[in-house]
């Protein structure tokens, strides 16, 4: 696990190809202000599809560029969704939510 809060990393149930790359795992950096540009936070919050597939090209290591996030297999991207959505959370909202 990542000790770095701003980094999420998520092991691909489905691994993804980038050109001859095999990828099994991606990271998600915290997105900061001018990478969530032009998109709805609303819609993020929701974990709308277009929204996500704008976004990850700018905050995945490696770089997944729109064509290849949107091969994602589903369950993969509900896990990269939830990733993001804790991120858009502030810690007053976190620490609120129900622990299990």
């Amino acid at each position: 696990m990542n000790q770095d809060a701003n980094i999420k990393t998520i092991e691909l149930d489905e691994e993804l190809a980038i050109g001859d790359q095999k990828i099994t795992s991606i990271q998600i950096r915290r997105p900061k202000s001018g990478e969530l540009r032009g998109l709805s936070l609303a819609s993020l919050g929701q974990m709308n599809v277009d929204e996500l597939l704008k976004l990850l090209p700018r905050i995945t290591i490696p770089t997944l560029p729109t064509a290849i996030a949107a091969e994602l297999d589903s369950a993969d991207l509900m896990a990269i969704a939830e990733a993001v959505t804790d991120f858009l959370l502030t810690k007053r909202q976190k620490a609120a939510l129900p622990t299990m």
